[in-house]
This record gives structure tokens, C-alpha cells and sequence, in this order.
């Protein structure tokens, strides 16, 4: 028997996750993350964690487990709102859910869980552990879970070995309807809710309405670029090269509106420009925040959408295989998405000594720098990394 704190975030996933662990005999802790509760960056009420903790605490009393909660507003702040904001202001789009699993609940969480004399810490994730033996070491592999619906490993992408070890995920071989069905049938409080929207932080708040607390609005162009733009035809004979973004001018295009700020989009973004009159959508195919310019193209054809290679430097790459990181000069097929819930598409990984490449067999929708793009084996999530262009 081992003791396993589950962090009960007040949903179905972690209820079931709790009470399939205490059927299997583990001595089982519940606990509540309170992260953010800086009433100076968003109202209160529109933040629901009151409710999630009072349905972790029901839930906890049903299945007879110790409960409580933590307070880890200051790391939360420290790790992922500050990089959010920095991450935006640069005009890179991040992902906070990979970095807090990487940072608060697999690093500060699990030590908090380790000072109560745990052996592991358990999640409600829809992904599965294995481990293997591989010449006298152990590995633990981080694999899709089976609902391919839900497989949530794409968030996990950024933890380690260290952190995979002490880590269990004890919905990864169910579909959501068994575990929505097994916490009807022991009458769980949550059976019936609703999976939460974002981060707990920004609630029911719109993204740029958040950001603008922070991020003060700057009034700038919007300027629209033809399919037929000279840079689309350039070409690119390096990996470097072909792994550039699409750059634009103004004088590239047409000036066809006003923004309030470019730190507030991103690349592939279709609501939130509030202009109208085209005959197709408009997406945003780039952004400058130096110059404060919006780029826009007409239609999901439109070329400034699509690439087939992006970069991601040595110092944030990560693999959770280190036994399968690549040789510096060497290239090996895997399986690539660059975004949560994307299918896998089919890529080739080159590594020099300055990063990797990554070339896909099909040109990628909106590739996104401060994205991560993570490659898979077999449904085995082998290492991932921060998109840089």
C-alpha cells in the first residue's frame, strides 16, 4: 500500500482518480490547489475556485479521505502569470497549462505531497504511465491515454523522469463516459459537471480583457496581405531558412482597420478583429509588437497561414526519453502536434548543435511561436519544446 495525494481540483477526473486509488487500498490525501486570488487582476466572483474546493471537500468526505487545501498563489504568480504576461508582451502566445503542470504541480505540488510522507501524487489527466527496463535503468514512459478524445498527455510534455516517477494517472485506461459513469454510480457529487474552461485565474474573463490589466492598449493597423506576396515564393534552401516565419511590412499590403494592440493576438486568430466587408474570413497571419502591426489574410487557404517547418532552439528543447534524444547531425521520423487535441502529423526531427528542426511531410496550419510542439512514438510522448518561428 502507498500513500498518494490526488490533487482534487473539484472536477469529475480527480474524483474518480481518488476513489479508484482508495479501492485499491492506498492510503489516499486529497488536496486542493488554490492558485491565484490577486484581486487586483481579476474579480473574485468570476473565478470559481469557492465552488471547485467546496465540491474537492464533499467529495473527499464521501470517499472517507483526509482533505485540505494548499495555498500556491505566490508560485502560480511567480511561474505562470508572470510568464504569461512576459510571454504575451513579447508577442509570443504561451501555453500555462504545460508549464503548470511542470512547475506547480509536479514540482511544487509533489514537494508539498513528499513533506506529507507520500509516495506518489496522482492526477486526474487522461494519459498513462509505463515503465520499463532499458540496460539497468528504469524508464518511465509518458503515454496518450485512451480516450483519444481527451488524451490530455500533450500537457505533460515538459515534465522528467524525476517528476514521472512519483507521478500516477488512474483514469488513463478509461473513456470520459466510464469515469462519468463510475462517479454516478458512488453518487459523486461532481458526476454530472460541467469540465472547466481555461484557467481558474482568468474565469469567464476574455483573454484581451485580462491581458489589458497588465498590458495597456495600443492603437495600431491592421493591414491585410494578398495571396500573391512576393515573400511567399522565395526560395529557401537551408533547414534555418525554411524554418523562417513569413515577415511582412506595411507597405506589403493594405491598411484595412485598427487594433488595440498586438501583444493581444495571435497567429491563425479569427474572432476578436472586428472588421468586416471581405469576402472570405480574416485570420492573422503575423504580428510585430515593435512596430504594433496586425498582418491579416482572407480565407484558411490564405499561404500566410501555412509552413512546413519550424525551430525550436537547444535551450528549450526537453526530452522526456533521454535515452532517444537525437545526435547532433542526425534526423529521425516522428509524430508531431503543435497544439492540444491536434492529431498527430507526420514530421521528420533534425538536430544540429544549435536546436532542432522540425520539417513536416504536410505543410501546418498556424505554427506559433512560444507554442510547444511535442513528438510522439507509438502513442509514447518522447520530448517536445518551445516553438521559436
Amino acid at each position: 500500500m502507498s500513500r498518494i495525494v490526488v490533487g482534487l481540483s473539484g472536477g469529475v477526473d480527480s474524483s474518480v482518480a481518488a476513489y479508484l486509488l482508495k479501492e485499491q487500498g492506498h492510503d489516499v490525501i486529497g488536496i486542493f490547489m488554490r492558485n491565484w486570488h490577486d484581486e487586483s487582476v481579476i474579480i473574485d466572483d468570476q473565478c470559481p475556485w469557492i465552488e471547485d474546493s467546496n465540491d474537492a471537500l464533499l467529495v473527499a468526505e464521501k470517499l472517507g479521505i483526509p482533505f485540505q487545501v494548499i495555498d500556491l498563489s505566490n508560485e502560480y504568480k511567480e511561474r505562470i502569470v508572470d510568464y504569461m504576461f512576459a510571454e504575451y508582451e513579447a508577442g509570443r502566445t504561451p501555453n500555462p497549462d504545460v508549464l503548470c503542470n511542470r512547475e506547480i504541480k509536479f514540482d511544487t505540488f509533489l514537494n508539498a505531497a513528499i513533506e506529507l510522507g507520500a509516495d506518489f501524487v496522482a492526477t486526474g489527466h487522461y494519459c498513462r504511465k509505463e515503465t520499463l527496463d532499458s540496460n539497468g535503468a528504469t524508464i518511465h514512459q509518458l503515454i496518450s491515454g485512451k480516450d483519444p478524445g481527451k488524451d490530455q498527455s500533450y500537457f505533460l510534455c515538459q515534465v522528467n523522469q524525476k517528476q514521472l516517477s512519483r507521478a500516477l494517472f488512474p483514469i488513463g485506461d478509461l473513456l470520459k463516459s466510464e469515469v462519468r459513469e463510475i462517479a454516478r454510480e458512488q453518487n459523486l457529487v461532481t458526476a454530472e459537471k460541467k469540465d472547466s474552461q481555461g484557467l481558474c485565474f482568468i474565469g469567464k474573463v476574455r483573454l484581451p480583457e485580462f491581458l489589458q490589466q497588465k498590458l495597456a492598449p495600443l492603437k495600431g493597423a491592421v493591414v491585410e496581405i494578398p495571396v500573391d506576396f512576393n515573400g511567399y515564393n522565395m526560395v529557401r534552401e537551408t533547414l534555418s531558412e525554411q524554418a523562417l516565419p513569413y515577415t511582412y511590412t506595411p507597405t506589403d499590403g493594405k491598411v484595412i482597420g485598427e487594433h488595440n494592440g498586438a501583444h493581444y493576438f495571435t497567429i491563425g486568430q479569427r474572432k476578436g478583429l472586428g472588421i468586416g466587408g471581405s469576402s472570405s474570413p480574416l485570420f492573422v497571419i503575423g504580428t510585430d509588437v515593435k512596430t504594433n502591426t496586425i498582418y491579416v489574410g482572407q480565407g484558411e487557404d490564405h499561404p500566410g497561414l501555412w509552413r512546413k517547418s519550424l525551430y525550436i532552439p537547444a535551450s528549450d528543447s526537453h526530452w522526456i526519453r533521454e535515452d532517444l534524444k537525437l545526435e547532433v547531425g542526425t534526423s529521425k521520423p516522428f509524430e508531431v502536434r503543435i497544439r492540444y487535441r491536434q492529431k498527430l502529423h507526420s514530421a521528420e526531427l533534425f538536430q544540429d548543435k544549435e536546436g532542432i528542426y522540425i520539417v513536416f511531410e504536410n505543410p501546418m496550419k498556424s505554427i506559433t511561436p512560444g507554442q510547444f510542439a511535442a513528438w510522439y512514438k507509438n502513442q509514447e510522448l518522447i520530448g517536445s519544446g518551445v516553438i521559436h518561428k
